[in-house]
């Protein structure tokens, strides 16, 4: 349960300069931290993937083919009066990125978008945490989180955005996703949640909170925790010459998930996470190559 953005992925070797124009490959792409993991979980092996997420008349229809293409189930509002969301991703020549984010039509996916049936012969719901940065798209994930534990299906939530999370507040997040069992911050995103600067300990301190966390560190790989110590810690996969990091960590989730599902322990399901992660960051924008 998530977004569905378009992503405008400019590519800039030099440093952008305040005034001036810097040259810049740039390329448009289906993305969304909610439907990255979606087709990366699909693309590591799950057969049955659905999302929900709501997006613009104007680009609806192309969503949703892509989305079929990768072997999700769409299961997208249409919103006649908001575009669908768009992300100008500003990549650096260490293909490091950052983001300009018009949500558009993301936040406003409501409790009419949704029914209980969405989670009928589901193993388990992945919540983006970009849902809960606004009051409608927050009351939909409740919503959702509720019927879920109803159901006993496990919840893991990705906290999505260390920037809307600092406006949100540590403590409002904390609350709005009470009961998911595990959570899957980045390492900037576990430090702002706990104030804690050291990510073993941060993660350590939030599997608390949460029965499982996980953190990735990037090009250090990820780190599992759980009952307030850290259990493992999975290497990244060494990439020569990468591209484009945006939606490494929602690759890292998807596989992660995909290898959990099918039977494997913690430390081969983050093996299968830092090895999609890779994999994306040699590709330009969040999905899986054709």
């Amino acid at each position: 349960m998530g977004d569905v953005i378009t992503d405008v992925v400019a590519r800039h070797g030099s440093a952008l300069v305040h005034g001036t124009d810097a040259a810049a490959l740039i390329s448009t792409v289906p993305g969304g931290a909610g439907a990255n993991v979606a087709c990366w979980a699909a693309r590591s092996g799950c057969r049955d993937v659905r999302l929900v997420a709501r997006v613009g008349a104007d680009s609806a229809a192309w969503h949703e083919r892509v989305l079929r293409r990768a072997g999700v189930r769409p299961l997208l509002a249409v919103d006649d009066e908001a575009p669908t969301g768009t992300v100008v991703a500003l990549v650096d020549a260490a293909a490091e990125r950052t983001f300009l984010t018009d949500s558009g039509a993301v936040l406003r996916l409501s409790p009419a978008d949704w029914s209980p049936s969405m989670l009928d012969g589901i193993a388990h719901l992945h919540l983006s945490g970009y849902l809960l940065f606004a009051a409608t798209s927050r009351a939909t994930a409740r919503v959702v989180l509720r019927e879920a534990a109803r159901r006993n299906v496990p919840v893991s939530v990705d906290p999505a955005s260390a920037g809307f999370l600092s406006g949100f507040g540590v403590d409002a997040f904390l609350a709005a996703v009470a009961g998911a069992e595990l959570l899957l911050p980045n390492a900037d995103e576990a430090r702002l949640l706990t104030g804690l600067s050291e990510p073993a300990e941060a993660a350590a301190e939030l599997s608390l909170l949460f029965p499982q966390v996980v953190v990735t560190l990037g090009e250090m790989g990820a780190l599992l925790a759980a009952g307030g110590a850290v259990t493992g810690q999975a290497p990244a996969v060494a990439v020569r010459g990468p591209v484009d990091t945006t939606g490494a960590g929602d690759a890292f989730t998807g596989g992660f998930l995909a290898a959990r599902l099918a039977g494997a322990d913690d430390a081969a399901a983050a093996a299968a996470g830092c090895l999609a992660g890779a994999e994306a960051v040699t590709t330009v924008g969040g999905r899986p190559a054709g």
